[in-house]
């Protein structure tokens, strides 16, 4: 573990050697050791003698342990903005925020405060038994009450270790059931920092991380984002499961892969043969995600909709960047769709079709009108699109044992794969979207 580390340091000009390694593990092994923020400063007092030092020191452990490289005569903060880590972290971080952003600065510090959280400056270890007799798990949520992306208070932790685990379990379910929005700090909600059995970032011995890096490193179970979910999958897409079917969206990740030339590995594998240098080549594999997303967005019967669903897209949209279209339509598609929620600016279904085939579409709507208006030039549309996208679903608000009722609906499903609008069977959609992927790869 961390072999390369002392080459990284001797870079900056830095004393370290295998010594150093061997002081690290055993740090490790006498429990000094939690939190990113410790091996900061463990490695602080074995390799740096005088405060000159200090500053390569930083610049060596960032670019280590996060990755990020800092410039000659470039400012920290500035280095921080352009590194990935930093850009996964804060993805990751607003995931949850439903408000305006914060300042790239209050990010900033707030990053730096989880990267150097250590076990020294928690000052007081209260006992989680007493703190959850004294707190309901059925207090309600208020939208009104603004989110603090600073709201942390973690020079105070809490011990949840001697409750049951089923029990912590019970309560984070009986918590989500009344959450509305993100929460940082605090010891009740689900969220970030603070001092809540169920969260991550924070400052909970013994308790449950969900998503996230973790903060202490002292969670006793790590609920990954795709295992475990307080909420009722079943249930139609509304505000409090937004965040589970959110999850399942991220598994349409799609992959590319390329040669390129591996010149570290030329060159080591040259010097062996003697200055004989044979280009050596690996595979590079990329993160592709095209998703193109349609939604029926008129008239009554799917306005109870339109809420959660654009707070699900929206949140896919800043996690897939660009690669997210979204056309709307009312009832189905007449030679095109719309890029306006007004449905002002018209777009032939030809323009549609000319798009990578390897996009995912999602076709949002209640599917059920009258019999005359799906009409057989809308139908055609509909199964061009099909043929075009084989990784196209459409997802139904109107529950699943209706659907036989629904003369369009039965016409519909058999044009294009429907699941219902729920978290649940968004899961399915994408797990479909994946079987068709690998076939195609075959």
């Amino acid at each position: 573990m961390f072999e390369s580390l002392p080459h990284t340091f001797r870079e900056y000009n830095l004393k370290a050697d295998v010594r150093t390694l061997i002081m690290l593990r055993k740090s490790f092994d006498r429990g000094l050791i939690r939190t990113l923020g410790d091996i900061y400063l463990v490695l602080k007092g074995l390799i740096t003698n005088s405060p000159k030092e200090y500053g390569p020191f930083t610049q060596a452990f960032y670019q280590y342990f996060l990755d990020i490289s800092i410039k000659k005569g470039e400012m920290l903060d500035s280095a921080i903005l352009r590194s990935e880590t930093f850009k996964n972290w804060k993805e990751k971080y607003l995931e949850d925020w439903n408000e305006e952003e914060p300042e790239s600065k209050a990010l900033i510090d707030q990053f730096l405060q989880e990267v150097h959280l250590s076990s020294y400056d928690i000052k007081k270890i209260l006992d989680g038994k007493e703190v959850l007799s004294q707190d309901d798990p059925n207090r309600k949520d208020s939208l009104s009450d603004e989110a603090d992306p600073n709201e942390t208070n973690l020079d105070t932790a809490i011990d949840y270790s001697d409750v049951p685990l089923e029990e912590l379990l019970e309560r984070m379910k009986q918590v989500a059931q009344q959450q509305l929005r993100r929460h940082a700090g605090g010891n009740h909600w689900i969220g970030q920092g603070g001092n809540s059995p169920y969260g991550n970032n924070g400052a909970a011995k013994g308790g449950v991380r969900v998503g996230g890096s973790g903060g202490g490193k002292m969670a006793r179970k790590v609920i990954g984002d795709r295992n475990f979910y307080p909420v009722d999958r079943k249930l139609r897409l509304q505000d409090n499961n937004v965040d589970v079917a959110l999850a399942y969206l991220k598994g349409i990740e799609d992959e590319t892969a390329y040669r390129q030339l591996d010149i570290p590995m030329t060159i080591k594998q040259g010097v062996k043969e003697g200055g004989l240098f044979l280009p050596y080549e690996k595979e590079k594999i990329e993160q592709k995600v095209q998703v193109i997303l349609m939604i029926d967005n008129g008239g009554w019967s799917m306005s109870p909709y339109i809420k959660p669903v654009t707070k699900l897209f929206s949140k896919m949209k800043r996690r897939f960047a660009h690669d997210l279209k979204t056309y709307y339509y009312h009832n189905t598609i007449y030679g095109g769709a719309y890029k306006d929620a007004q449905r002002l600016q018209f777009i032939s279904i030809d323009r549609i079709l000319k798009e990578d085939k390897n996009y995912s579409i999602f076709v949002i709507g209640d599917a059920d009108m009258a019999s005359y208006e799906l009409s057989e030039e809308s139908i055609q549309n509909w199964q061009a699109l099909q043929e075009k996208y084989p990784r196209m679903v459409w997802l139904n608000p109107v529950e699943e044992r209706f659907w036989p009722s629904s003369y369009t609906i039965n016409v519909l499903r058999q044009v294009i794969p429907m699941y219902p609008l729920t978290p649940e069977g968004i899961e399915r959609a994408v797990l479909h979207m994946n079987q068709k992927r690998q076939f195609q790869k075959t």
